[in-house]
This record gives structure tokens, sequence and C-alpha cells, in this order.
């Protein structure tokens, strides 16, 4: 059964979906980001779904996609930020972590956050106060990042190349990590 080289998770502007296609390309794989596979299922964006089924539809479609992702694909994953609340995601991650997969939380400071997330529309959990929103979300999740993490990786001040090298260069030092048999892509 295929298992993903790597899975990323971490708050709203932390670079996951960038990261992952650095990571990639790098690595010669492919990238997948379960935020577009939902958006691909339900046929419409995450900001419709969440106005027009709700977050407890959204969550449920995540789950699914989270799930389907672990057991088919064999590249990079990105999670959504809120994937890892649910609690199967969070048994899917620690067998996967068990088994001997590598899941990395991008962290990032609100500061750092702010610029990248723009607090749009497009983030339907940032409404309202949106700074205000994204510390109250990660007050809740970064307990969640860290039980779940095999590695941190700050992403302040650093662009996504300067990111997915460093976790290139920390995965390939551990022993008989899976992305030591890939080629670098450099």
């Amino acid at each position: 059964m295929p298992a993903p080289l790597i899975v990323l998770v971490g708050p709203p502007g932390s670079g996951k979906s960038t990261v992952a296609t650095q990571l990639a390309a790098r690595w010669r794989v492919t990238a997948r980001d379960t935020d577009a596979d939902v958006e691909v299922v339900a046929g419409k964006s995450i900001g419709e779904i969440f106005v027009e089924d709700g977050e407890a539809h959204f969550r449920a479609l995540e789950r699914t996609a989270v799930v389907n992702a672990l057991g088919e694909h064999d590249g990079v994953l990105a999670l959504g930020g809120g994937a890892v609340l649910d609690p199967v995601t969070q048994e899917a991650l620690a067998a996967y972590s068990a088994a001997g997969g590598v899941v990395v939380f991008l962290d990032v400071s609100l500061a750092h956050a702010a610029p990248r997330v723009g607090f749009n529309t497009a983030r339907p959990l940032l409404l309202g106060n949106p700074r205000a929103q994204w510390q109250a979300l990660m007050e809740a999740r970064r307990p969640v990042y860290e039980r779940l993490a095999t590695l941190r990786v700050s992403t302040d001040a650093r662009g996504p190349a300067q990111v997915a090298e460093e976790i290139d260069r920390v995965v390939r030092q551990a022993p008989g990590t899976p992305s030591q048999d890939e080629g670098s892509g450099s």
C-alpha cells in the first residue's frame, strides 16, 4: 500500500501547499493537497462549502479526503489547517507516523502568517476579526500539531524553497527515511 513520503500540517499561512510543491519538485514526486481534493469532490470552493453546506459537511469531506490520500498518495501531502482536529484523522496520522511516516508541523507566527493569508473571505474560519480568529485557531490546534508531528519547522521570514530545503536536509539525515532513495531534483 502506498504511503506519502511526507505529510505537512500547520495553520493557515504556514505555507503547506507551496512547500509541498517545492518538496515534490525536489524529490521528483507529485504534491497533493487535501483542500484541493475536497473542492474537486464538492465541485465548489471551500468558502462556498462553508456558506452553503456548513462546517460539519466540510469536515466530513475533509476527513474522507485525508484518509484517502494517506492510503493512495505516494508523494508529498499537505493537509488543510483544521484537518488534524478530527479524531479519525489523528488516528490515521498516528498510524502513518508509527509506520515510519514523517509528519511535519509548519509553524508560523501571526506576524508572518498575516501577509500570506491576507485574512480574506477565502478562509471562512477567519471572518470577523481575522487576527483574533487566527490566534484562537492556533491556541486550539497547536497542541494537536505538536503531538502529531515528528518534525517542526518554522516558516517565519523564510520562503517555501528555504523551508523545503531544510525539511529535505533533516529528512535525509534520518536513517531509513523514504526520501533518502529519491532524487534530489537540484
